[in-house]
């Protein structure tokens, strides 16, 4: 149930912003300018979504890793390599958001 009400309000939000981006760029210049609101909001999508998922990730890989550490001491420097995998993904957003703003 808590899964449902946070996709409910992720989607929620997205609608809303999508909406407002989409009448700023309508009320603006008929030109490639009036999709500025759409662009910043891919570049704060694909940072912001990069970082949930990612924080997402690390909370269940970093208690398994903690996990077998405790067992298995030997076991602690593999459980931080796969910790930091998923920062890739933020890296990946930082990445994408650099590209659009050269578009802005």
């Amino acid at each position: 149930m808590m899964k449902f009400k946070v996709l409910f309000v992720l989607g929620l939000l997205f609608f809303c912003a999508f909406v407002f981006c989409k009448e700023a760029g309508a009320a603006g210049e008929a030109d490639a300018s009036s999709n500025k609101g759409l662009i910043a909001l891919g570049m704060g999508l694909a940072v912001g979504l990069g970082a949930l998922g990612t924080g997402i990730a690390q909370a269940r890989i970093g208690a398994a890793g903690l996990g077998s550490a405790v067992e298995k001491p030997e076991a602690l420097g593999l459980a931080l390599i796969f910790l930091l995998l998923p920062e890739t993904l933020v890296i990946f957003g930082l990445v994408i958001a650099f590209i659009l703003l050269g578009k802005l």
